[in-house]
């Protein structure tokens, strides 16, 4: 009968303790499956269109756009980016481990059941569970290291976003330029073909010399040769921008891109570098994400220095002996650090927010110097790039309408007024490659204060429309 009794309670204990189990639940990866899906990719997915109407703080006019724009294909990116989304994850993890942090000890139980031999006896059992109270506020100080930890890893995710967004203007800029250059290859061969038509039509009247249009088929043939390179590279680049924002090349062959503000540098004074630097480096993420980490390194030295404390066990019990039952209470301390006093783990803990610590430093140290070279680097290339567009300028109103005029009144040619036109479309090709180096430099000064600078730009915080917020238990 006492068997049956602790049977039934041992029945009745592991229903209980099994009853809430989580199932496991397999998830393997399918390559094939993958490639799939990632081809499927489109403008029209119902998950993008839905980021886009939260990240963009409203349901815009037309999803997908006629055309995009690079706060557009921002948003693509962050909805795409695999760093974004392993950035996703790894937040998951951090607050899976935030949870974890908060549990408390869970109780043992032991059941000793016996029998005595002599015949005036009867069986026996015991029962004693075990409660463990920890001390020193350990718990407290596990919470707080997993709670800053998971801020880190938020912070990850908007520093996963940022590099997505870096990549996205590095990659439209090569993309849009690359087009105008081979806009203006086209140009110059034209002029170049019409020049060699000319001087084609003088060495048959005997006007002109050989030589002299052998110079002019030389350079029209270079010209050529530039010409298909410049459609590569156009090619290359178009496919370098889908790569970037997460889409196959089919998804946005023959969708129009453009950014009207790369012709307009803004000027320095233009720039909101007065609030940045009244903010401070904090608007950096990586430099918040790591005075998250020192403050979990500190919540950890916490911890290991409250270990030196044991924790507190206690055990009321409960023993059938012979009819009659007995109640038992035992106490007693888990194992201490009595030889080491953790010492060891003690003096890793404290190394560790030292490192932290020299980091932020260093990181901080870095972050100024990357500023101070970046706003230089810009004034210098916005500077060249306004005279560059000056020169143009000059070029064209004295020179190219002066021939224009010229042919007009009847006292020039078409040949002047073609090489007037291959004068201005060198200088453009000198003013792309300025306005090139202004919006590179631009790009890096964003870059080393983690922020948009231009009018009318902003970055959106993936995190609140990526994911959502999470109820702890």
């Amino acid at each position: 009968m006492i068997f049956r009794r602790v049977s039934g309670f041992g029945v009745l204990v592991g229903i209980a303790g099994l009853s809430g189990c989580v199932a496991y639940h397999p998830h393997p990866i399918e390559p094939p499956r993958l490639e799939q899906e990632f081809r499927n990719r489109s403008l029209t997915d119902g998950g993008l269109t839905d980021f886009v109407r939260r990240v963009g703080g409203g349901t815009p006019t037309r999803w997908p756009p006629e055309t995009l724009d690079l706060q557009s294909l921002t948003w693509i990116a962050l909805y795409y980016s695999p760093h974004v989304r392993l950035a996703r994850v790894e937040l998951s993890v951090a607050e899976a481990r935030s949870v974890a942090a908060g549990a408390k000890p869970n109780p043992s139980l032991s059941a000793e059941p016996g029998y005595n031999t002599n015949p005036e006896s009867a069986g026996l059992f015991t029962i004693v569970p075990n409660f463990t109270i920890q001390t020193a506020g350990k718990r407290g100080y596990r919470i707080a290291q997993a709670t800053h930890l998971a801020e880190a890893a938020r912070l990850a995710v908007s520093a996963a976003g940022w590099q997505a967004r870096s990549r996205v203007r590095t990659s439209l800029l090569e993309y849009l330029f690359s087009v105008r250059r081979r806009d203006l290859s086209r140009r110059e061969e034209q002029l170049r073909a019409e020049i060699v038509q000319i001087f084609d039509r003088r060495l048959e009247a005997g006007e002109a010399a050989r030589p002299e249009l052998d110079v002019f088929r030389i350079g029209l043939v270079t010209t050529q040769a530039a010409l298909l390179a410049a459609e590569g590279e156009a090619g290359k680049a178009f496919a370098t921008l889908a790569s970037v924002i997460g889409l196959p090349l089919s998804a946005v062959e023959g969708t129009r891109v453009e950014w009207p503000q790369i012709e307009s540098p803004p000027p320095e004074d233009q720039l909101p570098l007065r609030l940045v630097q009244k903010a401070g480096l904090l608007h950096r993420i990586d430099i918040r994400r790591l005075l998250a980490e020192y403050a979990a390194a500190d919540a950890a030295l916490r911890l290991e220095v409250a270990r030196q404390y044991p924790d507190i066990q206690i055990g009321p019990g409960y023993t059938f002996e012979e009819g009659f039952s007995r109640y038992t209470f035992a106490g007693g301390l888990a194992p201490a650090p009595l030889f080491h006093r953790n010492r060891g783990m003690i003096g890793a803990a404290e190394a560790e927010r030292s490192r932290l610590q020299a980091q932020v430093e260093a990181v901080q140290a870095q972050a100024i110097g990357e500023i101070e070279r970046a706003l230089a680097q810009y004034r210098s290339a916005a500077a060249e790039s306004t005279e560059a567009a000056r020169r143009l300028t000059v070029i064209q109103t004295e020179r190219e309408e002066a021939a224009v005029k010229a042919l007009e009144a009847g006292e020039g040619d078409r040949l002047s007024v073609a090489t007037a036109r291959l004068q201005s479309a060198a200088a453009e090709r000198a003013r792309l490659d300025a306005l090139a180096r202004a919006q590179t430099a631009l790009g890096a000064l964003e870059d080393a204060l983690q922020q948009p600078l231009e009018s009318g730009m902003a970055f959106p915080d993936p995190l609140p429309a990526l994911v959502q917020p999470k109820v702890r238990p």
